[in-house]
């Protein structure tokens, strides 16, 4: 049998050891959060686990995951593994993995998808790592992903972050198509026209039929949620990593750097830029202003 170690149970990590342990993995489980943890800290967590010990961390990108790698690396053992599931920068797990080979240890890093429905679906792995390290850790990553695909060994370490990274750029883009695409749906066309009704045919025989589309549907259908919904968006990371990699290669990306930055105009209000164009328009053609 297969043991774990899992740090992190917020939502992923605590869905994905639920998911390991109904499937056959034993996982022992430390949060932060005392009502959480399962053992009393990182030390015990270690001294559970058979050698030579995986453990899997699901910490925000930055410090959580830098100090927790650095008590880890007092107790872990020659040819012991750590998994980085969290969002990171792929050049930062790149030096990691380098700091940490030079105390025998391998580190593999997982991009992870399906947020809080991987319980269910099962959660989409892109994985960087040595062979051997990846074909240690292969039962869990058999016991997280969906019953058909959803795993891929991408490549080298630091891969498997720069896939996560484009794959959420790639969201970001497909967010901001339908997020456009339904306001057209409202602001156009003959009137009242039934968006929910449209947008919910769309999720059988068109091209744009995803699951994202679904996730949509649900909430527009939920009309009370939905309208309280303010309209403000964050951005956790990834977007901005994917357009500095374009920049950085020379790589147009405009699709993915205009829904960036849509995101970014979500959180002004009243802002300055269009303040400056409507009193331009005003200037030079004595276009009306609104008060």
């Amino acid at each position: 049998m297969t043991t774990l170690g899992m740090v992190g149970l917020g939502r992923m990590g605590g869905n994905m050891t639920r998911r390991l342990r109904d499937r056959g993995i034993e996982v022992v489980a430390y949060d932060r959060d005392p009502g959480l943890a399962e053992v009393a800290d990182l030390a015990a967590l270690v001294d559970a686990l058979p050698s030579p010990r995986l453990v899997w961390l699901m910490l925000p990108a930055g410090a959580p995951t830098d100090d927790t790698i650095d008590q880890l690396v007092d107790h872990l053992d020659d040819g012991d593994t750590i998994v980085d599931g969290g969002n990171a920068n792929w050049r930062t797990t790149v030096a990691r993995a380098e700091r940490l080979r030079e105390h025998g240890l391998e580190l593999v890093d997982a991009g992870v998808s399906g947020g809080v429905w991987g319980y269910d679906e099962g959660y989409a792995l892109m994985v960087g790592g040595t062979d051997a390290a990846v074909a240690r850790l292969q039962p869990v990553f058999d016991a997280l992903r969906p019953e058909e695909g959803g795993f891929s060994h991408a490549g080298p370490v630091g891969a498997g972050h720069y896939a996560k990274m484009i794959h959420n750029g790639i969201e970001y883009g497909m967010m901001q198509a339908f997020a456009e695409g339904i306001e057209l749906l409202e602001a156009g066309g003959p009137g009242d026209v039934d968006v929910t009704e449209v947008v919910r045919g769309w999720q059988h025989g068109s091209v744009v039929r995803s699951w994202l589309l679904d996730l949509l549907v649900r909430a527009l259908e939920d009309e009370e949620s939905f309208a309280a919904i303010r309209g403000w968006a964050e951005d956790s990371g990834e977007g901005r990593w994917t357009v500095e990699e374009a920049i950085a290669t020379a790589t147009p990306a405009p699709v993915i750097t205009a829904a960036l930055y849509a995101r970014f105009a979500s959180r002004q209000d009243d802002p300055l830029a269009m303040r400056v164009i409507a009193a331009l328009r005003q200037q030079f053609g004595g276009h009306a202003v609104r008060s």
